[in-house]
């Protein structure tokens, strides 16, 4: 059987304490996702037409090419997006992380392979009711298009990462941006110490910054040696002190490039 045909798609109703029953006023993407200018009666419209799925780790989310009748926001956990070549050679484009959203109004097929890297929930609507919803509601609109430009600029920076720092730097730049996204879910700055769990394992790393396996292992423990991060199991990452990470990854404070 393909590994199309054993993905399974778990649909999280209203009798699921954990999410059917969460109000958009509740939700903890609420001022970061889609629906972060609607008012309170856009809200309630949204309400109306939302639905929840979750995905368990390794599961697909939508494969590249499908048909895609939905679009949705990550209410919670961690996605990989990725790109099959025609020689089955399989790239990673990016990540999806609790706010970013899934899909596009527009568009019925899906660009890229979708899959579930922790268990993650998505806030999901039905493709062409939500493109009528963006028609009656401009606050809808403009904020998708603030995230698609959002977007934009970050697969911009993601393009000097790549082709202009060091591997240490990749590495740091890697931590410091989960850090930062972790931050503003709970509506802060990062700094101090900070504790995170990072979403990928260091192979994954490796396929999405562009280096080996070994040399993320060797960089990853260059780092804790230093003093820079302390590892906690497997994926736990402890940062004693935020500003010395963002000066190894070649960024300033606001995470622009330093000439």
């Amino acid at each position: 059987m393909s590994a199309r045909a054993l993905t399974q798609i778990k649909y999280v109703g209203a009798d699921d304490p954990s999410h059917g029953e969460t109000s958009c006023e509740e939700c903890p993407i609420r001022y970061r996702a889609v629906c972060a200018h609607c008012e309170s009666d856009e809200l309630a419209r949204l309400e109306g037409i939302k639905f929840y799925r979750s995905y368990e780790p390794g599961q697909a989310i939508v494969w590249g090419g499908d048909q895609m009748d939905f679009v949705g926001s990550v209410v919670s956990g961690v996605a990989t997006l990725t790109q099959t070549l025609e020689d089955g050679r399989t790239q990673m484009v990016g990540l999806l992380l609790p706010s970013d959203f899934l899909g596009r109004p527009g568009r019925s097929t899906a660009t890229y392979n979708a899959v579930a890297t922790t268990k993650v929930v998505l806030c999901c609507f039905r493709r062409k009711p939500f493109g009528e919803m963006m028609n009656r509601l401009p606050s809808l609109s403009r904020r998708l298009l603030e995230m698609t430009l959002d977007e934009l600029d970050a697969a911009r920076e993601w393009m000097l990462l790549l082709g202009r720092k060091t591997a240490r730097e990749k590495i740091a730049s890697f931590i410091a941006i989960i850090a930062r996204r972790e931050a503003s879910m709970h509506m802060r700055s990062p700094g101090g110490r900070t504790e995170i769990e990072l979403p990928l394992t260091r192979e994954a790393m490796a396929d999405y910054l562009g280096l080996t396996l070994e040399t993320v292992s060797r960089q990853v423990n260059a780092l804790k040696r230093d003093g820079i991060i302390e590892l906690h199991g497997k994926r736990g990452v402890v940062l004693p002190d935020f500003a010395r990470l963002v000066e190894e990854s070649g960024d300033d404070a606001d995470g622009g490039w330093i000439s």
